[in-house]
Parts: C-alpha cells; structure tokens; sequence
C-alpha cells in the first residue's frame, strides 16, 4: 500500500520491527484498567506490571469497555503497542476483584479467562529482597486439573504465554532465582512467587532454599472465551523453515540425550585385528625352521 511505504529511515526501522518475522520478537503485553476498580485491583496490575517488565506496557487512565461484549477497543490498542498479551482489571458487584488474561492472533482476540481475586499479598506486604527487573522466571504447574480439564490446559497455555520472558539459548546457574508456582486446586487457582537461594551443601551441586517474595494470588476461575480447535491449530502453526530437518537414525529420549544408529557390514572374525601379542607372533626365516625341527625331534621320542 502506498501509505505504508517510510518517508524516513526512523520510519523504515518502525515498521520493519513490526514486520513479520521467522523469529518473533517478545510478546508484549498490554496491561490496562476498566471503568470501574477497587484497591486491590490496582495494585495487582502494578504487581504484575513489575514481573513483566520491560516487555509490557501499563495503562494509567480508565478504558471504559468490556471485553467479553467487545473487544474492538483492546484489538486497536495492541495494533497501536504491538501487542499479542493484555490483562485488564475491573470490579463491580457481580464479579468483584476480576482479572481478565488475554492473547490475541492477527492482532484479534483468540482466547480470554477470566480470573476473581478471592485472597491477595502485594510485593510490598511480603518484605525481603526482590529478584531485578527481566529476570526470567521458572514456572510449575501443580495439579491434575492442568493436564486433564480442556479450561485448565488452556489457563496454563495462557500464563505460559504471559509469564514465558524472552527466549535464549542458555541460561547461567546464577540467574535461575526467580519461580511462579501455580496450583490448581479444588476449583481454585493459587500463584505464589519465589525468590530461589543458593546455599553451601558441602559439594559442587548447592542447596536450593525458596524465599516468598510476592504476589500471592487466590483465584477463582469465572468467564472464559476459548477459540476453536482449527483457530488454535492455526495460531500455533510453525513455518517450514524454522521446523528442524529430521535426520535419519538420530533419536532423542525425554531428558534430551542423543542416539545415534550405526549400520554396518557383516564382519569376517578370521580377519578381525585384535590386540599383538609377543608371544603369538608368527616366527620367520632360521629361528622358526628351528623350532619347527625341536618340536618333530620332540613327537618322535614320545612316539618310541
């Protein structure tokens, strides 16, 4: 389109960042609050706020709209930040304390869960020292639930999604300190975060203590606007050339290690080398006619 051609080489830079790519940059997310809140509410966003950062972007001023009715408002402003996540935050009487987790495809809505806050620490309730901003978390699921029931495997798909961090190759010991818990539990959601110690354990391999540091959530799964199965099989959809080549007699097992299938010719074991010997070594010239003419002298007496 020819609006859409740079003017200048900011702009060219602009729009070749949003352009699509093989490798995606880092989900952003979208952090915003409805027409109507309560305490809690904004300082859960601010919480959360905190362990995204710096890949999100935190909305002061009230968005009055509902995105369960209507998204239209939340598809523009991912369009505007270049946004795939949001978490929007409202209370009212019928849904106190409400959390709405998100994520878009194509820049529209694929998937919303909607999340009441039952019971909530903030960072500055839980004292002691925090992990530093971009640290990227570890995060466990505990719970059957999150394996077996369709809402619960798709709640951790999302918060995978939400909390994931940048992708990298490695990663140093050092820098795994920071880990979301989530437990799935009698109908409850429960997020718990820690800070992970490295202490002296008298060998190489140190002790792991962990150290609460907060949030701490209490939720109740409410509303839910899943997309279809064909929508969802789209949205993960890889291209061909970032799919690894499979590579014929190579296997891996669940831990990553490598295997290897060698195919090779049978083997006459006549000529098989195997390890020298000086004493089955094969005697040449005088010395062998010799011991040849000890060993006949040798059967003929034991013959007489």
């Amino acid at each position: 389109l020819p609006w859409a051609k740079p003017k200048t080489k900011r702009a060219k830079r602009f729009l070749d960042n949003r352009a699509s790519k093989l490798t995606e940059n880092v989900k952003n997310a979208m952090i915003m609050k409805g027409g109507n809140t309560s305490m809690t509410v904004t300082q859960a966003l601010k919480d959360i706020y905190a362990l995204k950062k710096p890949s999100a972007v935190l909305y002061k001023k009230k968005n009055i709209t509902r995105p369960f009715e209507d998204s239209t408002s939340l598809e523009f402003f991912s369009k505007k930040t270049d946004s795939s996540l949001f978490l929007f935050g409202s209370h009212n009487k019928k849904r106190p304390n409400n959390l709405i987790f998100g994520r878009l495809f194509d820049f529209h809505v694929l998937d919303m869960i909607e999340l009441g806050i039952e019971k909530y620490n903030s960072l500055s309730d839980i004292k002691g020292s925090k992990c530093p901003e971009g640290t990227k978390p570890m995060l466990v699921f505990a719970g059957d639930a999150f394996d077996h029931e369709n809402e619960h495997k798709r709640l951790k798909s999302l918060l995978t999604d939400f909390f994931r961090g940048p992708v990298v190759p490695s990663v140093r010991l050092a820098g795994l300190e920071h880990v979301l818990h989530f437990t799935a539990l009698e109908g409850k959601i429960y997020m718990r975060s820690y800070r992970s110690l490295l202490k002296k354990s008298g060998c190489r391999t140190p002790r792991i203590e962990l150290e609460e540091i907060g949030p701490s959530f209490d939720f109740i799964l409410r509303r839910t606007h899943l997309a279809s199965d064909d929508l969802y099989k789209t949205a993960h959809k890889q291209p061909k050339a970032l799919k690894p080549k499979k590579k014929k007699n190579i296997s891996h097992d669940t831990f990553g290690t490598k295997f290897g299938r060698l195919h090779m010719q049978k083997q006459d074991l006549a000529k098989l080398q195997t390890r020298k010997m000086k004493g089955l070594r094969k005697r040449r010239g005088p010395a062998a006619a010799a011991v040849v003419a000890g060993e006949t002298s040798l059967k003929s007496t034991e013959v007489e």
